[in-house]
């Protein structure tokens, strides 16, 4: 049985310390993935911080971490799409409530992951590129497609365009720079917003129009260009996104929904700080109060909103229709970009805490990754 290497999170609110683990079989439906690359996402820091918060339910000591790519070194029962060797990617859910898991936590050289969370990378693509991927696919996935959400026709190659639009403010972010191309992809218009730096690059991934998310006449501006347009709803994404987008979808014709991919206010500054609880109690008032506004006046104006969480599709019809029947053959066919680009930080599960104060302290455009 193969030796394993961990970076655990060994109590709640602390900090991520490099140690042996158990090598965790695959069950059914399971493969176990030797990792070669992992990536940071804005949750792994903040489990640091808020972890009690976000996942009352985890047991520690826990294992982190959501994006993978690497070899396949097992498969459990049942499954046929894979056999040691391949080269995938994919979507780890060990702190998920219902799996609880260290063993399919991302941040260890074995990785457990559910088959239908899965897929293959083609050989012109590096692990590196490969592991932007996982997390801010299926966050976008969730908002798109699901049900409960905007509930929009899934993706798929070569497919005719709807003449709707969908606005996807944050699009040079992870989450955005797949919304713009799962959408794209189904058959939407995409308007999103990003800096002015970012203007080419959300539009090469798809965009027909962008607009400058600081400007002062934004929101003004982006209703201007929906008119004659059906607007099929909104994603935000961002700190301080959604009352923008609110008020967007509120003036626009066409579906009253708005999925979030972010919170209301910023935990940047009190990670890694002293006397957090201090800084944290009016940080949650702030948070209570800017969401319950938030929901009294899209209930005023008849806008259905609701935040994502970005592992929900594990559990429905969405991920095997993204991990599966779609992103396999785009991604060979190269209609669909590992995006945004990589940012390497270093070698290792001991880079990973500095993986966590790189995304922390923000990244335009791209991805921090650990090689493993």
């Amino acid at each position: 049985m193969p030796a394993n290497t961990a970076a655990w999170l060994r109590k709640k609110n602390g900090r991520l310390e490099v140690g042996p683990a158990p090598y965790t079989p695959p069950g059914e439906h399971e493969i176990v993935v030797r990792n070669h690359a992992v990536a940071i996402n804005p949750v792994d820091w903040m489990m640091e911080v808020i972890g009690g918060l976000i996942c009352p339910w985890l047991t520690y000591p826990s294992v982190l971490g959501s994006d993978v790519a690497g070899e396949v070194a097992e498969v459990g029962r049942s499954v046929t799409r894979f056999q040691a060797g391949d080269r995938v990617l994919g979507h780890a859910v060990g702190t998920e409530k219902n799996r609880n898991s260290a063993g399919e936590g991302a941040f260890q050289a074995y990785t457990v992951l559910l088959d239908r969370m899965t897929a293959p990378i083609p050989a012109d693509i590096s692990y590196e590129r490969a592991a932007v991927l996982p997390l801010g696919l299926s966050t976008a996935a969730c908002g798109l497609f699901q049900q409960d959400f905007l509930a929009l026709r899934l993706p798929a190659c070569g497919t005719e365009p709807t003449g709707e639009t969908v606005l996807v403010w944050g699009g040079s972010t992870s989450v955005g720079s797949n919304a713009i191309q799962l959408a794209v992809a189904a058959g939407y218009e995409v308007i999103t917003t990003a800096s002015p730096c970012n203007f080419e690059y959300v539009k090469g991934l798809g965009a027909s129009q962008v607009f400058d998310y600081r400007s002062g006449t934004v929101v003004a501006d982006v209703i201007a260009a929906l008119q004659g347009r059906y607007l099929a709803g909104a994603i935000a994404i961002g700190t301080g996104s959604a009352p923008c987008c609110l008020n967007i979808v509120h003036a626009a014709e066409g579906k009253k929904v708005m999925a979030t991919a972010s919170t209301s206010v910023s935990f940047e500054r009190i990670a890694g700080k002293r006397a957090r609880l201090a800084r944290l109690v009016p940080l949650l008032a702030r948070l209570v109060w800017a969401q319950t506004a938030l929901l009294l006046k899209a209930r005023r104006w008849g806008v259905r909103t609701k935040p994502i969480w970005g592992s929900a599709l594990k559990d429905n019809e969405v991920g095997p229709a993204i991990y599966d029947d779609f992103l396999p053959k785009a991604l060979a066919d190269g209609s669909y970009i590992p995006a945004p680009d990589p940012l390497v930080v270093g070698a290792g599960l001991g880079r990973i805490q500095t993986g966590f104060d790189v995304q922390r302290r923000g990244v335009s455009a791209r991805k921090v990754i650990v090689t493993i």
